[in-house]
């Protein structure tokens, strides 16, 4: 790979946070159907031989017409009316792919939970604290970091929640 400088590392190196940063070749995507939605995070688990569990992924969602971020382990779908119910709303749905990414400022299969280019409100899935430690996307499709879910959610500013269905 390139480089392994992201905002997510680079804000991991200027906390001094404790991390490992694992890198996986991603599949190519070319000429795939608009409406195909690969699973980027199953793929990034298989590839690296990580427990689905401790693989999360981040969704984008509107809620109210802001957005906020919500992290469910990959194997897991999001329950939006659990999320709605956290963010105080009355339903929240998947945001625009292209709202996503200027936001995150990373493409989608790839949006980081930390260091994003416009903070957002972010709710982890309760089940992070079952685990040791965590793998997030590092802001680059095939770039992961490991994290404790401790530091995942301090660095995050996130509240923890029972989102995954």
């Amino acid at each position: 790979m390139a480089t392994r400088r992201t905002p997510a590392i680079d804000l991991l190196r200027r906390e001094r946070v404790g991390h490992s940063i694992h890198e996986y070749t991603p599949a190519e995507r070319r000429g795939r159907a608009r409406d195909a939605r690969p699973d980027y995070g199953a793929e990034a688990a298989a590839a690296l031989g990580v427990d689905p569990a401790r693989m999360f992924k981040t969704l984008i969602v509107v809620a109210d017409g802001r957005l906020a971020a919500a992290l469910v382990p990959v194997h897991r779908q999001l329950d939006r009316k659990r999320l709605a119910a956290v963010l105080g709303v009355r339903a929240v749905a998947l945001a625009d792919p292209i709202a996503a990414e200027r936001a995150a400022g990373s493409v989608v299969g790839a949006i980081s939970p930390l260091a994003m280019r416009r903070p957002l409100r972010l709710v982890v899935d309760a089940s992070v604290e079952t685990q040791a430690t965590v793998y997030v996307s590092a802001g680059r499709r095939g770039l992961q970091i490991e994290i404790t879910p401790r530091d995942l959610v301090r660095l995050g500013t996130a509240n923890m929640a029972d989102i995954a269905g």
